[in-house]
């Protein structure tokens, strides 16, 4: 498949990219840019006034908020025009999820309804369930649900016991179950429910309306956070669903599951941008304000330190999961022009760049969960207090390591994708991989290479392509049928391959600012660059050890360990210091302006 975008998924590995390759959020256009500006003056203007209501489980304020949204157009973004939606592209809707990820709770409400709530039925309804159901979804008249959870089936979701009997006459099939951490359970009006029909061995998925008979809630659950949003467990007792109402074919259901879980990993990896962007404000406003011994919080270098990692992470964040958006838009492009329908198309599109998904919802929440952590840190003893905006922050993050598959099976997932890839094909892995595996004796250290700044970094990349790409080959042969029992290994590999990603995007987004986009204060942006390039590139170096020493022995042992060493040998820079011109910036605006 030849697309527009530059790369397949998990491709960067073993390809060179350059700067003109990829999309950064300096792209953006007007109408992108007027589309988030609308969502954040939502935020701010109608449900930041209720952040403390929704966490007290006001009645009806949260579905009221999202009808609200509905009459603005918010919900319907990404919905084909035909549908009543806005029909804007993947790209745009990333944005506007960005935007609303700052509302805490409404944001999770948000986008369980856009998301998996609504994507199922738009992606494989047919033309019926389309034009019954999709409009009043995308106006808000009508609010979704996904029911794929159950007591004994979490992330093994196939594990579901839920059943679904035809009668005898076929006009109905008879559902019985229980699910649960059902976000927007409570006024859902409109349930995709996975259930296995008669004795199938995996799921199938259904359009059910909560109103039909035999639908009962148990009460809203207590939560560690997002205490907002609406969670509950829902039983089936002999509901009847109209066999029209079955969602793709028989059997599709958990197929349907996994694509809509790639479609909110990313996603994911957009919303908590927001949720970074709104904690870091509060960081730099409290620091800036409050004194101790006789100077302002943010005149010290330990908080300038916590700011600056907070700047750092975000913009890498950024820079990663808009370069991989836009990769995703232009497959879709493309898949859309060789006949694919609008389903198809943007199923496979986003399916294609699985790994990218999975390690982007894995770094962003991650790094989401670092900044909230250090925000608490910076209020000191008012961050502990439930009065200040760090509480919310700290114990809403938490569910994002969950959301959308666990972080543990998203790291499984993303080298399990990649390696797939290689053996089917699909991009040449292995071909590379044997290639650094065989010249092992050749390698050259970064710091010994002559050249640019970016043409430095581009070594500096490499290398670290050449780490990973070295020891997949061996813990194939190694482990043969049994690596997939070697989790410790391998999530050593996936958070190898996650620095290098969230590297190579940012020095890109870097290079292209000054050489394309001419921006303000680049030297500060070369900073945030070198920072990241000094942390990514110990921590690959420490991932690929405990890879190795988990598995090697003997003279191979000492070979990978003596060319991860050149692989990950860099230059010392004095990150303090760019670090505190970073935290000076942030300080100065007294806002993330990145």
């Amino acid at each position: 498949m030849e697309t527009k975008a530059a790369l397949r998924g998990g491709e960067f590995l073993i390809k060179d990219v350059t700067y003109n390759d990829i999309f950064i959020p300096e792209e953006f256009d007007e109408e992108q840019k007027m589309i988030a500006q609308t969502c954040e003056d939502f935020v701010e203007s109608e449900v930041a006034p209720n952040f403390d209501a929704l966490d007290e489980h006001t009645e009806g304020l949260l579905a009221s908020l999202l009808k609200k949204s509905g009459d603005l157009g918010l919900l319907g973004i990404s919905v084909p025009e035909e549908y009543e939606g806005f029909g804007q592209s993947f790209l745009t809707s990333m944005k506007a999820n960005e935007a609303i990820g700052s509302a805490y709770s409404f944001s999770v409400a948000f986008m369980a309804h856009t998301g998996i709530g609504t994507l199922p039925i738009l992606y494989y309804g047919n033309e019926q369930q389309l034009e019954k159901y999709i409009p009043s979804l995308a106006s808000g008249e009508k609010l979704a649900a996904y029911c794929l959870t159950e007591p004994n089936a979490g992330s093994d979701a196939n594990a579901g016991t839920s059943k679904a009997v035809l009668t005898e006459d076929g006009k109905h099939y008879i559902l019985n179950g229980q699910k649960m951490w059902i976000t927007n359970g409570g006024f859902a009006d409109i349930l995709t429910v996975f259930a296995k029909i008669d004795n199938d061995r995996v799921l199938s998925a259904f359009i059910v309306e909560s109103k039909s008979q035999g639908i009962t809630m148990n009460p809203e659950e207590h939560k560690m956070g997002i205490k907002g949003s609406s969670t509950r467990q829902i039983f089936f007792n002999d509901v009847k669903v109209p066999v029209e109402n079955l969602l793709g074919k028989r059997g599709g259901g958990f197929r349907i599951a996994l694509n809509i879980l790639h479609i909110g990993r990313i996603k994911l990896g957009a919303t908590v941008i927001g949720g970074m962007r709104r904690a870091i404000n509060h960081s730099v406003t409290y620091a800036n304000e409050r004194k101790q011994f006789g100077s302002f919080l943010s005149a010290f270098g330990a908080i300038k330190h916590k700011l600056g990692e907070q700047v750092i992470k975000t913009f890498a964040t950024e820079s990663a999961v808009y370069r991989v958006s836009k990769d995703i838009e232009d497959t879709i492009v493309t898949l859309k022009e060789q006949g694919d329908s609008y389903g198809v198309a943007n199923i496979n599109g986003v399916a294609e760049y699985e790994p990218e998904c999975a390690l982007l919802k894995v770094y962003g929440s991650e790094s989401l969960d670092y900044i909230v952590d250090e925000m608490v840190q910076i209020y000191g003893g008012m961050g502990f207090s439930s009065e200040a905006p760090a509480d919310r922050s700290y114990r809403d993050s938490r569910i994002n390591r969950i959301f959308e598959g666990t972080n543990e099976i998203n790291r499984l997932i993303a080298v399990d994708s990649t390696m797939k890839k290689g053996m089917k094909h699909k991009i040449d892995l292995y071909e590379a991989a044997n290639e650094v595996l065989n010249n092992l004796d050749k390698i050259e250290q970064a710091d010994s290479i002559n050249g640019d700044y970016y043409e430095i970094k581009k070594h500096y990349i490499n290398n670290l392509k050449k780490a990973v790409l070295m020891l997949i080959p061996v813990i194939s042969d190694t482990f043969k049928r049994k690596l997939m029992f070697e989790e410790e290994i391998l999530m050593n590999i996936s958070d190898m391959i996650m620095n290098i990603y969230v590297l190579e995007s940012t020095k890109l987004r870097v290079e292209k600012m000054e050489k394309v986009h001419s921006i303000l204060n680049l030297e500060l942006y070369k900073d945030i660059l070198d920072v990241l390039t000094h942390d990514l590139i110990q921590s690959i170096n420490k991932s690929g050890f405990d890879a190795i020493g988990s598995f090697a022995e003997g003279e191979i042992r000492t070979q990978l360990c003596d060319a991860l060493q050149k692989l990950t040998k860099v230059e010392a820079i004095n990150i303090k210091e760019a670090r505190r011109r970073i935290a000076d910036k942030l300080i100065d605006d007294n806002l993330y302006k990145f």
